[in-house]
This record gives C-alpha cells, structure tokens and sequence, in this order.
C-alpha cells in the first residue's frame, strides 16, 4: 500500500521518517518529494508498505502525530 505523509517539517530526513513508520512494519520505498530547482523538500512524502494491514496501523498510528515537528496528515495515497 501506498501511503502519503503530509505536513513534513524541513527538517525531517528519510532516516527519521523511516524510524517512524518501520514501528509498524517493513517499508519497501520511501520518497521525501523535493522542489525541482531548489532541491528542498516540499513537505510531503510517499511511502510503500508491502503488507496493507501494517500500512493501515501506520496511518492510523501516526496520523496527527507530531514527533516530527508538526502534526502528520498521514492517508492512502490517491491511485493516480
């Protein structure tokens, strides 16, 4: 499963972010979406989960959560 995580501080690296999810189960990809010209993070990521019932504890574990400075919007990511 696909998951989107919203609302990333500047600051939070792929290490951080992995350590949090990992909680909940291996993590095949995780992409932290950087601005084309500046290289700077945007604020959002995307992870992979290939179990969907540890992606769901995971979203439901840390959504609204704030140990990375502000509080997460974590859902299943929008099929495009």
């Amino acid at each position: 499963m696909k998951i989107y995580v919203g609302n990333l501080s500047k600051e939070t690296t792929e290490p951080t972010l992995r350590e949090s999810f990992e909680k909940y189960g291996e993590i095949s990809s995780l992409n932290i979406i950087k601005d084309r010209d500046t290289g700077q993070p945007r604020g959002f990521a995307f992870i992979e989960m290939p179990s969907d019932d540890n992606a769901r504890k995971a979203i439901t574990g840390l959504n609204g959560d704030s140990t990375l400075g502000s509080p997460l919007k974590v859902n299943e990511a929008k099929k495009s």
